[in-house]
């Protein structure tokens, strides 16, 4: 079954590579993208798509760290302030493993 998962993966990962591959090699014209002040860039279609990508997954992150700083101040906030709830998490799952379902 592992190696069954690890092939659907492998076969799902080419896929997504070919067919990237296929777009980059469609798309290779020029492409020019006009800026402020008459700034124009030259490039290759595929790498102005590219290039705008990563911008726009760059500009993701930087918008989330504040949320993910804010997440990380309280949950050290709260194990500073209850250290004996980790202890009592392990022994709560470790009670409910042995559980019979539904109860």
């Amino acid at each position: 079954m592992k190696n069954l998962m690890w092939l659907l993966q492998l076969l799902l990962k080419a896929a997504i590579f070919f067919t990237l591959f296929a777009f980059a090699l469609n798309n290779q014209h020029e492409a020019v993208v006009h800026f402020f002040f008459g700034t124009t860039w030259q490039a290759p279609l595929v790498l102005v798509v590219l290039s705008a990508f990563i911008l726009g997954v760059a500009i993701g992150v930087l918008g989330m760290v504040p949320r993910w700083w804010k997440q990380r101040r309280l949950s050290q906030r709260t194990n500073s302030l209850n250290p004996e709830a980790s202890g009592n998490s392990e022994a709560a799952t470790s009670t409910s493993a042995n559980a019979p379902h539904g109860i």
